[in-house]
């Protein structure tokens, strides 16, 4: 059973949801972020970005960097641009890009079943990443940004969940505006009843995106409880914010691989030695090299495309980790033959998000910065459920969703200043 709740929603007036909106806050650097924001005193990147309102010398972690998060929430209120909804609802929030439709609930979720692994995952969360979230929180005492989760399309109730949605989206929306070639759309839900009583039937929820943020909100949640001896379970800080996804209407891009240098070795010598773990052959120039199948990679080596092909019989589909694509290129390609030993610390690799396409692999390779690029299959959402499903770890980097949340449109504060106090 998948209990969602609605919540008193911080969001933009409609006028300034434009230009208060920005990219996730893991999706872009400090220096990025400094530059989208120049200018725009209004951009929700100086919430989960403060750090951009401070000389550069400042370190990100310091305690008054997390205090101008709140400082600059709550002047966002205070000039009204934006508000605080007095009573809870669920919200539909809709993302279009290219012709591609995706659509979700707004809500909240409970952090003790991401604590009981019935919000599963398949990530693995770097310590100081989420000791940052957690902070963050810890002192604005706001879910800035939601979790990116799904449910799966084989749930008892999946198709009714997903015919909701679309009823709901048939009034006037609160929000609609065009942002970075994605239209961004919201919706405040009639009867949030009817997608609370077709939730309980979902056995389970997935994290696709936000595995960090999904953990620092377990762990405000634990401390919460432990401070409050009238906890009863049913306070804001036990949950967690979110914006929940039908399987079907996900989709994810391929992360691609690129690295600096050839472990010593030529080009020639690279060539022959993929030779003998799979099937290499040269593409002609204007050919795509992007992967079609499972199982192949395209290889931007010595500025020429080649496409690569792991032998079928080789690969163990009944290994959920073993058999991902990313996997084969690691233990076959990366660490015997390029010396890339665990690609979370190994400064060689780099890793480029699939909606860059080949055209910045390209780009990389031609500099003396990188050496080697690699081209990847797009890992599935089925591949992604199953390894969950076991309690497994994927590999880093092995998904990149697209289009991705909107930061700034919904925000959830889950204890006030004078209930912390």
């Amino acid at each position: 059973m998948s209990l969602i709740h609605p919540f008193k929603a911080i969001r933009p007036h409609p006028p300034h949801a434009a230009d208060v909106s920005c990219p996730p806050y893991d999706v872009i650097s400090t220096t990025e972020a400094r530059t989208l924001a120049e200018g725009r005193p209004n951009s929700y990147l100086r919430v989960i970005r403060p750090e951009i309102d401070f000389p550069v010398e400042v370190n990100p972690y310091e305690q008054k960097v997390y205090e101008r998060a709140g400082h600059n929430l709550a002047a966002l209120l205070d000039s009204n641009v934006l508000l605080e909804e007095d009573e809870p609802g669920l919200f539909i929030y809709r993302l279009v890009r290219d012709g591609y439709r995706q659509l979700g609930v707004v809500c909240t979720v409970d952090a003790a079943e991401y604590a009981s692994g019935r919000i599963r995952k398949h990530e693995k969360t770097r310590p100081e990443k989420e000791d940052d979230r957690t902070r963050h929180l810890d002192i604005s005492n706001v879910h800035a940004e939601a979790v990116f989760l799904a449910f799966r399309d084989d749930a008892p109730t999946a198709d009714d969940i997903c015919d909701v949605l679309i009823s709901a989206t048939t009034d006037r929306p609160l929000i609609h505006f065009v942002a970075d070639g994605v239209t961004h759309t919201l919706w405040r839900v009639a009867n949030p009843e009817t997608f609370q009583s077709l939730f309980e039937a979902v056995p389970d929820l997935y994290i696709a995106d936000g595995h960090h943020r999904s953990a620092a909100g377990g762990r405000i949640a634990t401390e919460r409880a432990a401070k409050n001896p009238a906890h009863a379970g049913d306070e804001e800080y036990n949950r967690i914010l979110a914006v929940v996804f039908p399987q079907r209407e996900l989709k994810i891009l391929a992360y691609n691989r690129i690295v600096k240098d050839l472990a010593g070795h030529t080009p020639e010598v690279i060539l022959d030695r993929l030779q003998t773990i799979g099937s290499i052959d040269a593409l002609s120039d204007g050919v795509d090299p992007t992967p079609e199948s499972a199982g192949t990679l395209g290889i931007r080596l010595d500025g020429r495309w080649f496409r690569f092909t792991f032998p079928p019989e080789s690969i163990d589909h009944d290994d959920p980790i073993a058999s991902l694509d990313v996997s084969l290129l690691q233990k076959r390609i990366l660490e015997p033959l390029l010396e890339i030993g665990d690609p979370r610390l190994d400064e060689r690799i780099g890793f480029v998000g699939g909606i860059r396409g080949n055209v910045e692999l390209e780009r990389l390779t031609e500099t003396d910065a990188w050496a080697i690029a690699f081209s990847m299959h797009p890992t599935s959402m089925v591949e992604l459920l199953r390894v969950a499903d076991a309690g497994e770890i994927m590999p880093p980097k092995s998904t990149w969703f697209e289009p991705k949340l909107r930061s700034g449109l919904f925000a959830h504060r889950f204890e006030t200043s004078e209930e912390s106090a």
